[in-house]
């Protein structure tokens, strides 16, 4: 039993950045009608930004200078901040110019998109091929509990994404922007006829989006201490496959979707013999699964056309 519930926690670490990329999907589709692909490679640039903050607070002394508890939120909400507002540049440069275009050139776009931040952090860094060692900016205090050994920073991994999507949920449901953000993503002309600025609205959308990949990054990295170029590829390719696992368009399904993917991956390396090289096999087979058999996503609705 104590081995369940170990890898239960284990799951529900890995559910919640899934839970948090896939989140920023459901926005950008929602908003746009479009999947934003290069959004994982968004995601990993919040974790390197923190890297390069931690590096130059570092320098300047700010490291000691400053309480621990006061020095890592503002590093981190720094990050937050500069990765929504890149975000948001990308979907004004390499999104909105083909916003009434054909689908097929905005998903080229953004495919390339994501390549061209890949190799722009690979360039960047100092051997930047190679794993960038993180810092250390959760405590690593853990302890014993009925045989499940229990890490703080776990528990302040999960606490901020309870606390973030939280948030997320009220800046949608009670604040104006937030209606404007629903309204677009219900009816994009019928919101511009009400006066609603869709620019705009769609430009807040991508920062909050890109900034909650921030923190899926961050808490990626802190939680196992080194970062890669590339790791933005496949996270992001996991995180749309939440959402969509959830139901596309959907927020309240990219957080089942996140939490089916993290149980189903961690649960098969743990009790599946020989299963942790192909975690990505079980993911991909539910995925398919959902694709055949419920196309729309769990919380997803079917959308019929009049013809």
């Amino acid at each position: 039993m104590a081995e369940i519930i170990q890898q239960m926690i284990n799951a529900l670490l890995l559910g919640c950045t899934y839970t948090l990329i896939a989140i920023g999907f459901n926005l950008f589709f929602g908003a746009l009608n479009v999947v934003h692909f290069s959004h994982g490679d968004v995601c990993i640039l919040g974790a390197f930004m923190t890297l390069i903050l931690y590096g130059l607070a570092k320098f300047l002394g700010l490291v000691t200078f400053l309480p621990g508890f006061l020095f890592i939120p503002l590093l981190i909400l720094l990050a937050m901040i500069l990765t929504g507002l890149i975000g948001t540049f990308f979907e004004r440069v390499v999104i909105r110019p083909f916003r009434y275009a054909p689908l097929l050139m905005v998903l080229v776009a953004t495919v390339a998109l994501g390549m061209v931040v890949r190799e722009t952090v690979r360039l960047s860094f100092p051997h930047g091929s190679n794993p960038q060692i993180f810092p250390r900016i959760l405590p690593q205090t853990s302890f014993q509990w009925g045989g499940v050994l229990i890490r703080l920073d776990n528990l302040i991994i999960f606490g901020t994404t309870i606390f973030l999507i939280s948030m997320m949920f009220l800046f949608i449901k009670k604040t104006r922007m937030g209606a404007a953000i629903r309204a677009v993503s219900q009816d994009t002309e019928a919101a511009a006829m009400m006066g609603i600025n869709i620019d705009r609205t769609v430009a807040v959308t991508f920062l909050v989006g890109s900034a909650l990949g921030a923190i899926a990054g961050i808490l990626i990295g802190a939680y196992n201490n080194i970062i890669r170029f590339d790791m933005g590829l496949m996270g992001g390719v996991k995180g749309f496959s939440a959402a969509v696992v959830g139901g596309l368009g959907n927020v309240y399904g990219a957080i089942i979707g996140g939490l089916i993917l993290g149980f189903v991956e961690t649960f098969a390396a743990a009790f599946i013999p020989g299963g942790t090289p192909y975690t990505d096999v079980f993911a991909f087979l539910v995925v398919i699964f959902f694709l055949i058999f419920k196309p729309s996503g769990i919380l997803g609705e079917k959308v019929y056309e009049k013809v």
